[in-house]
């Protein structure tokens, strides 16, 4: 052949062996580490730097150096070429794995929020500034030191001059002018290298300790003292003192009186910042039910994702069950991430699995400290195999191999974030998780949301048996342990009451019950929705109603005790002003308070039963750090005879010692302006009922309402899930809700009235050819239930969707949003309101 023409198909194969190699990727996507830095910022990737995402590197920003996360790769920027700075250094690799920033992307894109909003939803705060970036030297270098330059000679002798080689590089910076380029050259040349370091802190993390060192003898203390020195022996004689302070009803000045009269020492003891200070004993599998032998067995089958449903009833033992499955993949090296509904329960559930685990459990939720969550959050980078109980941001922790996801109460709306931004469903994210490890997702409830229910019934074929082509499994318990029979139930017709002359809060049946419980040494709970006292007040002389002057809803009174002076807050911004004595619209003194909140309750209850001891269980009184377990941990030693609260209450607490449940208001639960309310009212009436008769005693639960006929009453009373699904389900499937279809909520808020809804109506006029090329159906735009909250009104558009329809470009809207208006999208809503 010619060579010419040789050389001529040479060049072409060569052309076409280049096109064929992946191209390295020459741009990077990075989170800064700076106050007020917004977004994400493009970087080049010199060609001698391998950067991955999830590195930590150094960039130039403006005219510092700062630490960044590498995020993402990018093809073609959508910036001027000449203006995009160039990575510094690749400070640690793999800090993240690459598959975290898959699920937050695919969270990012299908709940419609740019990227950096699930970033800050998903790190701790100040997770790189609380890390140091260090320097050290590297054993063998090259060239010889004489070839560097002056500046470069310079670092390296204060380099020499540690004892470790080791030096942090804001220490470095400080020492020498330049050492910017005097490191880069030193890096260059082999001789140091740049890590990151945890913080290493001057001081470790002390709690104050109370040590009980002689018994209450002496006359000379005061009955009060008396009783606090015999409450710290009953709990062992010794107490961190934030505990001793909820525990005990004291104060600091006074266990520093008694510790001056030898009663007591307090002294600082160093502690772990992991979120928990469990104290809680050692323990022992237990033995299990036969259902509960089988529901094990197969989970411990499942090595791949799998979703199985844990339907156990109240009381059924569900989490001994967790329990055993997690024991053996913390054996093979692998971890466990255990969700539950609120932070109330995670003291006990944490309690539960120390004392089966050990310090291998670990917290990690909202209501701990920044640097609780920067320590735990390290903790997980170490790979060591762990348990983390968290509630819904720990569905972000970076756990490696993971084993097992469980998802505690998975009906629970508090797994659902409203706002801000991203408006998640930790079931959904804790799918696509279990999907990336390639691990079970156990979702655990005695009454499953419907989703999970037609999602697991769908998978199994007419015969009940699983469809083995489906990824789902179910798991019954359908029994308690040992057992032990549901407590009967009771519906109590309030206008019965009514016409018999009773107008208390309380009906004569449930009256009876709590006077009895002395004589019986049972316990009660009492559930009402609200916190607060009442619900709003209003004036019977012109019948003004007290409104927040932020939001379009009434004030709810407030009184903790009857003591106590009144007042009135607002339940969604937190305004706060005292009581008047006057109505502001006539002058009139005769104001009164209408409706019923825990902290009436209480005073009604003080009131009939003065006898009685009564704890009271809401976000009012939980308040203050490690509050929810002092709470529980002070009823189930005794303290009081009944414990009052919100819907904390009806969320997997255990207490063997509660005979009598009391729903004092089930009819504020049956009419909430959202698809899904007799769904949720079913599920708290059963669960709270659920708490009831778990020990060796029987129980009862006293239902009080004005509407027995309701469907949902009547199941609870029937204790029918199968009954009640059906009924739902025929509603749901009529009108196209969920799970028949789907739901996305655009709200729109201002504080210009007339902006919002021209924003709403422009936004709406948008949807409508999205809306013709889905199948969708535009509900509004009309204003939201409440107009104005926290000075800024609201409108929403409901958009209705098939299940097959796919809607991904709705955050376009965003770029035409007026000044002053902002869009949150909430894709699968729980709250309509």
């Amino acid at each position: 052949m010619n060579p010419l023409r040789l050389e001529y198909w040479a060049q072409i194969l060569n052309c076409m062996a280049a096109k064929s190699k992946p191209l390295s990727p020459e741009w990077i996507e990075v989170l800064v580490d700076c106050p007020g830095a917004q977004g994400l910022y493009t970087y080049r990737i010199p060609p001698a730097l391998a950067v991955t995402p999830g590195d930590i590197l150094s960039v130039p920003f403006n005219s510092q150096q700062l630490g960044a996360i590498a995020v993402r790769y990018l093809t073609q920027p959508d910036l001027n070429l000449d203006l995009i700075k160039p990575v510094e250094a690749v400070i640690s690799t793999g800090f993240f794995s690459s598959s975290y920033w898959q699920l937050l992307d695919r969270i990012a894109e299908y709940y419609q929020t740019p990227l950096m909003q699930v970033i800050r939803t998903a790190l701790p705060p100040g997770l790189l500034a609380r890390s140091q970036r260090r320097i050290r030297l590297k054993p063998a270098p090259s060239p010889p030191a004489t070839l560097l330059s002056a500046s470069a000679q310079s670092l390296l002798a204060h380099l020499h001059q540690s004892t470790t080689g080791d030096y942090t590089w804001q220490y470095l910076q400080r020492q020498q002018r330049g050492a910017h380029r005097a490191l880069q050259e030193l890096l260059r040349h082999g001789w140091v290298e740049s890590y990151l370091a945890p913080p290493q802190t001057a001081q470790p993390q002390k709690r104050q300790v109370v040590t009980l060192t002689a018994k209450p003898a002496d006359e000379s203390l005061s009955q009060r003292q008396q009783e606090i020195l015999t409450g710290l022996q009953r709990q062992g004689g010794e107490l961190w003192l934030s505990d001793a302070l909820q525990l005990l009803q004291t104060t600091s000045a006074t266990l520093k009186r008694l510790a001056a009269k030898g009663y007591l020492s307090l002294e600082a003891r160093e502690v772990l910042r992991v979120g928990s200070h469990s104290t809680a004993a050692a323990d022992q599998p237990k033995t299990l039910t036969a259902a509960q032998t089988q529901a094990l067995a197969q989970l411990n089958q499942l090595e791949q994702y799998v979703t199985a449903l844990l339907h156990g009833v109240t009381g059924s033992g569900k989490t001994e069950v967790y329990l055993q499955a997690i024991a053996p993949r913390l054996n093979c090296r692998q971890s466990a991430l255990v969700l539950v509904p609120e932070i109330g329960l995670t003291s006990q559930l944490t309690d539960r699995f120390r004392s089966r685990f050990g310090e291998r459990v670990c917290l990690y939720h909202s209501g701990l400290s920044d640097g609780e969550r920067y320590d735990t959050w390290r903790q997980m980078l170490s790979g060591e195999p762990q348990v983390v109980i968290g509630t819904r941001s720990a569905i972000f922790v970076p756990l490696s191999n993971l084993g097992l996801i469980v998802l505690d109460e998975e009906h629970d709306s508090s797994f659902k974030q409203d706002q801000p931004a991203p408006c998640y469903h930790t079931r959904t994210v804790a799918r696509w998780r279990a999907q990336q490890a390639n691990c079970p997702l156990v979702l655990g409830s005695a009454t499953p949301a419907l989703e999970t229910w037609v999602e697991v019934q769908s998978s199994r074929d007419s015969q009940g048996q699983r469809d083995e082509a489906a990824q789902t499994v179910y798991l019954s318990l359908p029994s308690r342990i040992h057992n032990r029979p549901h407590p009967p139930i009771q519906i109590i017709d309030m206008r019965q009451e009514l016409q018999a002359g009773n107008r208390s809060i309380f009906s004569r049946s449930l009256e009876e019950a709590i006077a009895a419980l002395p004589a019986t040494g049972g316990q009660g709970i009492l559930f009402i929705h609200r916190r607060g006292h009442s619900s709003f007040v209003s004036c019977r002389s012109c019948g003004y109603v007290m409104e927040c002057p932020n939001c379009d809803v009434s004030l709810s009174y407030h009184q903790p005790h009857d003591q106590a002076e009144p007042y009135l807050r607002c339940h969604y911004c937190n305004h706060y002003q005292s009581h008047p004595s006057r109505c502001p619209e006539c002058a009139s003194p005769y104001l009164k308070n209408f409706g019923s909140g825990t902290q009436r309750v209480v005073s009604e209850i003080a009131k009939q039963f003065p006898t009685l001891r009564c704890l009271r269980f809401d976000s009012d009184t939980t308040r203050r750090k490690g509050s929810h377990r002092a709470l529980l941990t002070r009823f189930a030693q005794g303290e009081a005879d009944l414990l009052v609260g919100t819907q904390m209450l009806t969320k997997g607490i255990d207490l063997p010692q509660v005979t009598l449940v009391g729903i004092v208001a089930a009819d504020g639960l049956l009419y909430m302006p959202d698809y899904w309310a007799s769904e949720r009212a079913f599920q708290m009436m059963t669960q709270v009922a659920g708490r009831a008769g778990r020990g060796e005693r029987a129980g009862q639960v006293i239902v009080q309402t004005y509407t027995p006929e309701h469907p949902a009453v009547q199941a609870v009373q029937q204790q029918d899930y199968a009954a009640f699904t059906e009924a739902e389900l025929q509603d749901r499937q009529a009108l196209g809700y969920p799970p028949y279809g789907r739901l996305i909520l655009l709200r729109v808020t201002s504080p210009d009235p007339i902006a919002v809804k021209q924003a709403a109506e422009d936004f709406a006029s948008k949807l409508e050819a999205i809306a013709a090329a889905s199948d969708c159906d535009i509900l509004g735009p009309a204003p939201a239930p409440i107009l104005r909250v926290a000075r800024r009104y609201r409108w929403q558009i409901l958009l209705k969707l098939p299940l097959s329809a796919l809607i991904s470009d709705l955050s376009c809207l965003r770029q035409h949003c007026p000044d002053r208006v902002s869009l949150t999208i909430d894709v699968d809503p729980l709250n309509l309101s």
